[in-house]
């Protein structure tokens, strides 16, 4: 039998502090206390204000914007935890930024999705608790555990008590066919995904749309939203080729810029988004799915030593 990590501790930072309250409540302890604030010139000041010495500790902080601030904040509890002698210390973090800069696109370019593992774990986290990283293949970048939950069963659940019929789910992109190809399979309907490609300057343009998609009620899935351009395109594509309804769910709401009111101007059905990051501004049409459940139910199994993997058995 597995010994437990001592005590379970959940930490918040400022990132999502709603996300880790509910976190708390469906593990059925309190939040552990933390002093997170700012000095005069700007620094972060940290302190643990229980005890977590000999605890397994848990740290919820996505590193959504602003970016480099969140980031600093998760790196400076970590090693504050470690510092009280936590005997484990787990980043929580939902979305984990610079995920989409993984590789050199061109020359004398960083990969600093990379560089973030590495800090991360110089920071003296153990192990990563995270929500579909942008490519499962980051898993590699970390030297340390990583345990990347996914959405897909979740929102499969979802569109599941609208019970609509004749579904298919499209992925915008070829990147994020694995993604779609398994919630496609949650709900036994066929696959789809978008041909894009990059312009000069930066612009999202479709090229083919892979699948048939002329009088099917269309879901678009996608990892995460940010300017909102690659979802508009795909929508006005399955539009045009004769979708009768279009849906998107995607896991992380980035939403920068006028993201929101671009979203709002679509004819979609509903955008179902997840709580890994806050949104300070809904439209009519979004409508969020908690990720709490899943998050406690990870965080037990993993202070447990139980499998993770298992809770996404198809």
């Amino acid at each position: 039998m597995f010994e437990r990590e001592g005590p379970i501790k959940l930490l918040s930072g400022t990132a999502n502090r709603a996300l880790s309250e509910d976190i708390a409540r469906h593990l059925g302890i309190a939040l552990t206390a933390a002093d997170v604030g700012r000095f005069a010139n700007g620094e972060i000041r940290i302190r643990i204000l229980d005890n977590v010495r000999g605890c397994d500790v848990f740290i919820l902080q996505p590193t959504s914007f602003p970016v480099n601030d969140n980031l600093m904040e998760l790196l400076l509890l970590i090693d504050a935890a470690r510092r009280a002698s936590a005997r484990r210390v787990t980043a929580v973090t939902p979305f984990y930024g610079y995920s989409r800069q993984d590789r050199k696109e061109r020359g004398r370019e960083p990969i600093s999705a990379k560089l973030v593992a590495n800090l991360m774990a110089t920071a003296g986290a153990h192990r990563l608790l995270t929500i579909d990283l942008h490519m499962p293949q980051l898993q590699g970048f970390f030297d340390i555990p990583v345990d990347n939950l996914q959405s897909a069963p979740t929102f499969a659940t979802a569109l599941r008590k609208k019970e609509l019929d004749n579904l298919m789910i499209v992925s915008p992109d070829a990147r994020g066919v694995h993604r779609a190809r398994q919630m496609a399979k949650m709900l036994g309907a066929p696959l789809g995904f978008i041909d894009k490609r990059i312009t000069e300057l930066g612009m999202p343009e479709v090229v083919h749309v892979i699948g048939n998609v002329k009088n099917r009620r269309v879901v678009i899935l996608d990892d995460l939203i940010d300017t909102g351009k690659t979802v508009a395109r795909a929508v006005q594509s399955v539009s045009h080729l004769g979708a009768t309804a279009v849906y998107v769910a995607a896991t992380h709401p980035v939403l920068s810029g006028s993201a929101t009111a671009l979203l709002s101007q679509l004819p979609l059905e509903d955008i179902l988004l997840t709580d890994t990051i806050p949104i300070a501004d809904l439209s009519p049409n979004m409508h969020i799915i908690s990720m709490a459940p899943l998050l406690a139910e990870a965080i037990m199994r993993i202070h447990e030593n139980l499998s993770v993997s298992s809770l996404f058995d198809v």
